[in-house]
This record gives structure tokens, C-alpha cells and sequence, in this order.
């Protein structure tokens, strides 16, 4: 790699490293398609059906794949060249893109097409994501820069996510959503590109000492011996079960408590980006993980009240600033919990571990899908959306409780990573 450049002051530090500049360009034209496919995918799944459950469905087949698939794969990551996989399974993510475009272009897209691919790419994701999360570690050659390249890649995400789904709103409306297919399929060309203009120093590789079900099984030993570790993963991964399903649910909520349509759906995912991008901006201008598990606590509980109080919206010009404030709290949690997770855990486990960071966000948010459909079915989408985020409330209290017992027993780990000074010897 290439040796660190001078320090860049401000929010912009991790970008002084030529592979993660390449990475941040090459992600940030990919994202905006992926955007635009998410927002068109849950648009002809509720114009195909008007059913509220099959939008829990077709997100519990997409994300269902990841949730069996991460934790193995997470061991394959940390043997395999991470570079290459990501190579591998941009290609194949293209490749998905292209076939959405083609069933909609062609007017064959059915239901069945859209959870027969959706489980496709959730299977793509499974080795997509765990791999592209230890791969920001390689990109960056000064540690110090990793959790503010860690802020910067959430800032990115929720930047594409302020403007694919205003893109989807007015490209659905004027050209349908077979067009918005095809758009991500070619924005998956960036991506390939900057991957392949990247300079990378392949890690050596790691002996093959266990079975995988072996090594997958010292990677859960290794994160409940690590209390807070195992504590954030677990506050995240009851978001994403009972809080997340409110995003699945936006089709549904746009129409049936708002009286909108598709740009009334392209405005509140939006609004929501835009808290997120805010959330993600504020943890890239911090420079240390220390104190991070109070903001973790404080975000959880703005989450769980932002989707409460959505519950008796009726306006989405009201709707809007409720889910500024979910969005800005769901991505506090989710970057936040990232930035702990990947700089406490050691190297040689990092691919495990990330699995099951993209197993507590992925593999419970299917779940979540399928329970926030059928209750929307049964009590209606407000009620739904509300329920889960009384239960993110209570959870973000129980968290909060146990931060100080969290911080004691953490401790010896923050200062081994050198980010607390060691204790003041005797004298």
C-alpha cells in the first residue's frame, strides 16, 4: 500500500487514501442505483398487489438468504482474497439488475420474479456484505482514519439515499420501473471500475486450521466473551427485528394514511435519508469510539419515539421531520454499532464477526418484515410501525442501564487498542 499521505483536518480525513477515494466514487453512482431499485421494486410490488403483507414478503425473500448465508460466509471472507469477492459479487449484483430490467421492460414481471430475484440478491449480499466491511480496513493505511472512513461510507449511502429515491419517484411516474432497473444495472459499472483502478496489498493468507462450522463457532465465542460487543449487536439486531419493518412498510403507509402516491413515497424516504446523512456527517466528525455506547443509547430511544409518534401522523409534510429524526436515529445505531464492532475486534476475526454485524441487520430484518406485514394486515400499517418502535424504546433503556457495568468491563480492551490511557500506577 501506498505509505500515509499528510493528515487531512475535518470531516474528510479517511479520503487522503487513494483506494478509499476510488471506493467512495465508484460506491456513491452504484448506490444511487441501488436506491432507485429499492424504491421501484417496493412501488411494483404494492401497484401488483395492493397488499401490505406481500411487501413483508418480498423484503423477508430478499434479505431471508443473507440472514442463513452471512454467518458462513463470514468465514469464507476471512480466507478468501476480500478484493476479489467484492469483484465477484458486484458482477453477479449487476447481473441481477439487468434480469429485473429485462421481466419489467418486457411486461413478464410477476411476484414470483421479483422474491425469486430478491432471494437472489440476498444471496449475493450474504458474501457482499461482511467482505465489503473488512475490506474498508485495507483501503485505509492509518487506523486512526477508520472510524471516520466507516461515517464517510454511511454519509455516502445515506447521500444516495437523499437522491435515488427522489430519482425513482419522478423515473417511475414518467418512464416505469423497468427503466430504474436498467439504470442500476449500469451503475454497477462504477463500482467494477473502481475496484479494478484500486492498488491493493493482499493480506496474507490465513491457515485453515478448523472446519468452517468450527471457525464460525469460535467467531460467536469470540463476540460473547466481548460484552460490549455482544451488547450493541444485540440492541441492533432488535431494531432491525421490530423497527426496521417500518421501511418495508412505507408503500403502504404513503398510501393508505397519507392518500399519496409515488412521489409522496420518494419524499418520506427521503426525508428519512436526509436524517440519516445528518446522523452519519455528526459520527464522521468524531474522532475516537470513546463514548460512542451514550450515543448508541440516545439514538436507539430516538428511533423507537420517532416511529411511536408516526403511528398518528396523518400529513406527510408532518411525516417527514418524524422520520428525519427515525432516519438520523437508525443510522446512529447502525454506523455507531459498525465503528465499535470493527475497531475492538481483532484482525484475524474480523470477517466473522462483520458476518454477524450484516447478520443482526440482515437476518432479523426479514423476520421483521414478515411480522410487520402480517400486523398491518390485521391492526393496519400505523399500528404496526408503532408497536415496533415501543419496543426500540424499551430496549434502548435496557441498554442504557447497562452502559456503566458495559464501560467497567470494557475498559482493558479500549486501552490494549491504545484508545484509553492504561491506569495510573501506584504511587
Amino acid at each position: 500500500m501506498e505509505p500515509p499521505a499528510r493528515p487531512v483536518p475535518g470531516l474528510g480525513r479517511a479520503l487522503r487514501h487513494r483506494n478509499y477515494r476510488l471506493f467512495m466514487a465508484g460506491q456513491t453512482v452504484s448506490l444511487c442505483g441501488t436506491w432507485i431499485t429499492s424504491v421501484a421494486t417496493a412501488w411494483m410490488v404494492y401497484r401488483l398487489t395492493s397488499s401490505a403483507f406481500l411487501l413483508g414478503v418480498v423484503g423477508f425473500a430478499s434479505q431471508a438468504p443473507t440472514a442463513i448465508l452471512a454467518p458462513i460466509a463470514g468465514v469464507w471472507v476471512d480466507r478468501w482474497d476480500r478484493h476479489r469477492v467484492l469483484l465477484v459479487t458486484q458482477a453477479a449484483a449487476m447481473l441481477q439488475s439487468a434480469a429485473l430490467a429485462v421481466f419489467a421492460l418486457t411486461g413478464l414481471m410477476t411476484v414470483g420474479h421479483l422474491i425469486v430475484l430478491g432471494a437472489l440478491q440476498g444471496v449475493i449480499n450474504a458474501f457482499d456484505v461482511p467482505a465489503r466491511q473488512s475490506f474498508v480496513v485495507q483501503m485505509i493505511d492509518d487506523r486512526a482514519d477508520l472510524a471516520n472512513a466507516i461515517a464517510l461510507n454511511s454519509s455516502m449511502v445515506n447521500g444516495t439515499r437523499l437522491i435515488g429515491p427522489s430519482l425513482a419517484g419522478v423515473l417511475i411516474g414518467a418512464v416505469g420501473e423497468g427503466w430504474c432497473f436498467a439504470i442500476d444495472a449500469i451503475s454497477y459499472v462504477a463500482v467494477i471500475a473502481s475496484l479494478l483502478a484500486m492498488r491493493i496489498t493482499p493480506l496474507p493468507p490465513r491457515p485453515r486450521r478448523a472446519s468452517v462450522w468450527h471457525e464460525l463457532a469460535d467467531g460467536v465465542r469470540y463476540v460473547r466473551s466481548t460484552p460490549l460487543i455482544f451488547a450493541v449487536l444485540s440492541m441492533l439486531a432488535l431494531a432491525s427485528l421490530l423497527g426496521m419493518p417500518y421501511a418495508t412498510l412505507m408503500p403502504a403507509f404513503a398510501v393508505e394514511r397519507l392518500g399519496g402516491g409515488a412521489h409522496t413515497l420518494g419524499f418520506l424516504v427521503g426525508a428519512s435519508g436526509l436524517g440519516a446523512l445528518t446522523a452519519a456527517l455528526y459520527l464522521a466528525g468524531r474522532r475516537s469510539v470513546v463514548g460512542l455506547g451514550s450515543v448508541l443509547a440516545r439514538a436507539a430511544a430516538a428511533f423507537g419515539v420517532a416511529l411511536v409518534t408516526l403511528a398518528f401522523v396523518r400529513s406527510p409534510w408532518v411525516a417527514a421531520p418524524v422520520l428525519f429524526l427515525a432516519g438520523a436515529g437508525m443510522m446512529l445505531q447502525l454506523a455507531g454499532t459498525n465503528t465499535i464492532v470493527q475497531t475492538l475486534v481483532d484482525e484475524d476475526k474480523r470477517g466473522r464477526v462483520m458476518s454477524l454485524y450484516t447478520l443482526a441487520f440482515f437476518g432479523a430484518t426479514p423476520i421483521g418484515a414478515l411480522i410487520g406485514g402480517a400486523m398491518a394486515k390485521t391492526l393496519g400499517t400505523h399500528v404496526a410501525i408503532g408497536v415496533g418502535g415501543g419496543a426500540c424504546v424499551i430496549a434502548a433503556i435496557v441498554f442504557r442501564a447497562a452502559l456503566p457495568a458495559l464501560r467497567t468491563v470494557s475498559r482493558p480492551l479500549y486501552v490494549a487498542k491504545g484508545l484509553l490511557p492504561p491506569p495510573a500506577g501506584p504511587g
